[in-house]
């Protein structure tokens, strides 16, 4: 049973697959070849299911931090006899630079440990675990390295120290002196190919300087916020980058799998995949400096992976894999015991078959706001995005599992309603850009209709709140949103009291927002960050600027010591609780200081 914090835990990534790294500097979690592979390593979920740990000897404190602007991460060991820097990064492309990061990164882990003061012993343990652990490889030494055969793949650690095998792990130590330097990586190929071949020390050393300077020039490019927390925003926009998978466009939820919502819990799913709604979002948390061959690939990506879905009347999925795969059915890991016991791990996620009626909304609305409206689009993301436009038109009224994908029979959300309203709003804003002057006169209809219905039902005068579902006196977070889209101004009282009730009732006692009170499965689940973002940006909206920072400054205490945001915290330790680093968390982050932000500018009312 894997017992180390989530929050403990730096990710590293090459825009198409993602590692986790300790505080103690072992590699926990890795899956080649993408995000959604099997992973190699992943004691993060059982204690025997992979690792590669370098680390001092002996006793030693750590720190560590991302160097600036990048995700190269470096942890100083310090100990008594002497002090090591180990710098880790997933390898990008051969001098990438910019929107190109990640076009043709090799799979390939770099590490490298400097002994700059004193002198240390290094202990190296490697134990890789292909398939979630399933597999134990055969170790065979090679020149400059150390090959592992089993399953699917062959792994490659290049190093120069010589290390010990016992079964399917290795070990060794070494002395390092001031000056002295360590270089290692692994590297995949598929066993019906020629065994990769080892990194030799000085490819490795050029290949970290170069992947560093292709975050900072991709930093370079998204560095137009300036304003409160502009590190942190900044910081968000990389993590955001990292858990892009380059080749198709497609952006992840998480980098990892079955990190549970309730320690013990069940509810403990995958991913690893790519959400139209998160997808979405973080396209516009981007927008400030994404070029139009990001937002292109995005919105193409999309158009490809629904092709004729839409048209043969059939529900837009709310996920689709990272390549575009329709079917992402969802299997048990009966072997892994889970994080802290939190079993099931699961593989895959059934929420692709659900009815999401809000993802029509998230596009149009990304479209919107990163798309030109005057000039005609691409034909195939013309249809496209018509075609989700008529779909929010006529499907509206339907019943369907919501934003928090409740699993049983559907109900009439309130945000659902709210974002078929924006699909429309938008959709008819962008009518010169899709071709769809014929339609406007429609959609203002069904817009209106979906108004009135938000306002007759959503509305809850016992409960004075917009509630989660028509006829529910439930208060939901998600009902945060309605001044955030512009369905109701912030001034508006229904909105201000909506506000204050999620406020006083589902905030718990660190500050953080609940995204509702019942459950429909044991084991209470954590406070959700993004709602506690979406609480602040709401108090922006509504002219309670001190309060909005506040409740921003209480969500980023949660962030870890290199600026990673989980999707929950435990509301009795606060831990990190959920997979992680969580986009939507960043996505919350980026967008509410936006908000207040501009609050804070807009001249104030005489």
């Amino acid at each position: 049973m894997s017992e180390r914090p989530i929050g403990d835990y730096a990710v590293l990534s090459d825009c198409r697959s993602a590692a986790l790294v300790s505080g103690g500097g072992s590699v926990d979690w890795l899956c080649f070849p993408r995000f959604d592979g099997p992973a190699v390593f992943a004691r993060l979920l059982d204690h025997d299911a992979g690792h590669w740990s370098i680390r001092p000897s002996g006793p030693a404190e750590m720190s560590r931090r991302y160097l600036p602007q990048t995700l190269v991460l470096e942890t100083t060991f310090h100990a008594p006899t002497g002090t090591a820097v180990l710098l880790d990064a997933l390898a990008l492309g051969k001098r990438e630079r910019g929107h190109a990061m990640g076009k043709s990164s090799p799979g390939t882990v770099l590490r490298q440990v400097t002994c700059t003061h004193g002198q240390l012993n290094i202990a190296i343990e490697y134990a890789p675990r292909p398939e979630f652990g399933l597999v134990q490889p055969v170790m065979t030494p090679v020149h400059g390295g150390l090959a592992a055969r089993g399953g699917a793949h062959v792994l490659m650690l290049s190093t120069d120290v010589a290390l010990r095998v016992e079964g399917s792990t290795a070990h060794g130590e070494v002395t390092l002196r001031a000056g002295d330097r360590l270089d290692l990586a692994l590297s995949a190929a598929p066993a019906w190919e020629p065994d990769p071949r080892p990194w030799p020390s000085r490819r490795i050393h050029r290949r970290l300087g170069d992947t560093g300077a292709g975050w900072r020039s991709w930093s370079a490019l998204h560095s137009a916020y300036s304003g409160p927390w502009q590190e942190q925003v900044r910081h968000s926009g990389r993590v955001l980058r990292a858990l892009t998978y380059v080749p198709t466009g497609a952006m992840v939820a998480a980098a990892t799998t079955s990190l549970p919502e309730s320690i013990g819990g069940t509810r403990n799913w995958d991913y690893r995949y790519t959400w139209v709604r998160d997808a979405s979002l973080t396209l516009q948390a981007l927008a400030t400096a994404a070029c139009e061959k990001e937002k292109n690939n995005f919105f193409a990506f999309l158009a490809q992976a629904a092709a004729t879905q839409l048209g043969r009347g059939v529900d837009l999925q709310v996920m689709y894999g990272i390549g575009g795969e329709r079917d992402v059915s969802e299997r048990v890991l009966p072997h892994l015991s889970g994080w802290r016991g939190s079993a099931p791990v699961r593989v895959g996620n059934d929420a692709w078959c659900q009815r999401q009626l809000d993802v029509y909304g998230e596009l149009l609305d990304a479209a919107h706001q990163t798309l030109p409206h005057d000039v005609p689009l691409d034909p195939p993301v013309r249809a496209f995005l018509r075609q989700c436009a008529e779909a929010a038109a006529h499907r509206w009224a339907d019943p369907d599992q919501g934003i928090w994908e409740v699993r049983g029979p559907g109900r009439h959300f309130l945000h659902s309603k709210l974002m078929c309203w924006a699909a429309l709003d938008r959709a008819i804003d962008l009518a010169p850009a899709l071709n769809a002057h014929d339609r406007i006169a429609d959609w203002q209809h069904t817009r209106e209709q979906i108004c009135d219905a938000i306002e007759d039902q959503g509305w809850n005068s016992q409960a004075g709140a917009f509630t989660q579902s028509f006829g529910s006196e439930q208060l939901d977070a998600s009902a945060l949103i309605l001044p955030l889209i512009g369905f109701l101004p912030g001034d508006d009282p229904r909105v201000r009291s909506t506000v204050e009730a999620i406020a006083r009732q589902l905030t718990d006692t660190r500050g953080l927002v609940r995204r509702y009170l019942k459950d429909d499965i044991d084991h209470e689940e954590g406070t959700f960050l993004l709602c506690t973002f979406w609480l602040a940006q709401a108090l922006a909206l509504t002219g309670q600027t001190p309060r909005a920072r506040q409740v921003f400054e209480d969500a980023l205490t949660y962030a870890n010591d290199v600026g990673l945001l989980p999707e929950e915290v435990d509301t009795r330790t606060g831990e990190a609780l959920g997979n992680f680093p969580q986009a939507f968390s960043h996505i919350g982050l980026i967008n509410a200081a936006h908000a207040i932000r501009d609050a804070e500018a807009a001249p104030k009312p005489c």
